[in-house]
């Protein structure tokens, strides 16, 4: 035997490709817990804690998987990981937009949330949301999913800009941000309408995995799982609405959805004014907002 062939038969074998994506989203795991100390998720620190940052278990816990199955994880092991299961670590380890998306990259998987890939937001679109300003108007899509908005729309309801992309949706708002319920009027007249809405949406949208996420952040809302077995359906339909402004006080609006497409999929959302107080406080709710530089 050749010393050419000795060596060639006793090398390690060279990793492959995902076995590299596997130890650097380890890697990648253990830095982003590290660095969150226990105070920042509400958890108390403890005199005898040595780990640094949070303990693999409470990460767990927080997003609701298996101590072993994370575990399993961060040791690279050859595991699959679902988009929902990605999308719970994003938001426990606190990552920003770069980060969540190096997460689902390493993973091998398709960040399904439309703050990686708003295609139909199209320049001119967002030109006419500014366009229609002192009027509040978003663009929304079947998911609730907020894709753009104006700088009216933007402190409507609550400091929108302040929160992640991901999370502005408005069925994950209305039942679990306390901003924005506060800003709803009739509350739970609201949240049951919405489920019902949202209920009559899935139906073609099955499995798919953007909706099973919201579904599962959803959940965690005891409301939400009491409208959801009502097995209630509402198609849509415009209405008056009623909100309580944090900055300006009672407004009175008309919702109006403007559909962008043949399909029941994305829309322009605007709420005019109903009445001659109304668009007087949305007035100086616009001067507030273009002062701070909110929405699009």
């Amino acid at each position: 035997m050749t010393t050419t062939a000795t060596n060639r038969e006793t090398a390690a074998p060279r990793p492959r490709g995902s076995e590299i994506r596997r130890h650097e989203l380890a890697a990648f795991l253990r830095s982003r817990r590290e660095r969150i100390a226990p105070e920042q998720v509400g958890l108390p620190r403890g005199a005898r804690r040595r780990t640094p940052g949070l303990r693999r278990e409470e990460v767990a816990q927080l997003s609701a998987v298996g101590v072993t199955w994370y575990t399993w994880l961060e040791q690279a092991r050859d595991i699959q990981v679902s988009v929902q299961v990605l999308d719970a670590l994003a938001r426990t380890l606190m990552l920003d937009a770069s980060e969540r998306a190096h997460l689902f990259q390493l993973a091998g998987a398709t960040d399904p949330t439309p703050a990686a890939n708003c295609p139909s937001v199209t320049p001119a679109l967002r030109a006419m949301l500014r366009q229609l300003e002192p009027i509040p108007a978003c663009v929304q899509n079947s998911r609730y999913d907020i894709l753009a908005h104006n700088r009216t729309y933007g402190r409507l309801l609550c400091d929108l800009d302040a929160l992640p992309a991901q999370d502005r949706n408005c069925m994950l708002l209305v039942y679990t941000n306390k901003e924005w319920q506060a800003s709803v009027v009739h509350l739970e007249e609201t949240q049951r309408l919405m489920a019902a809405r949202l209920r009559a949406s899935l139906a073609g949208h099955l499995g798919e995995p953007a909706w099973k996420m919201l579904l599962k952040r959803l959940e965690e809302s005891p409301k939400f799982r009491e409208n959801w077995q009502r097995y209630e359906v509402v198609g849509v339909r415009s209405k008056t609405k009623e909100f309580l402004n944090a900055h300006v006080g009672h407004l009175k609006l008309e919702h109006t959805d403007l559909w962008l497409g043949p399909e029941l999929g994305a829309r322009m959302v605007t709420y005019t004014p109903a009445d001659e107080e109304s668009r007087e406080r949305l007035e100086r709710l616009y001067d507030l907002a273009r002062a701070t530089g909110a929405g699009v």
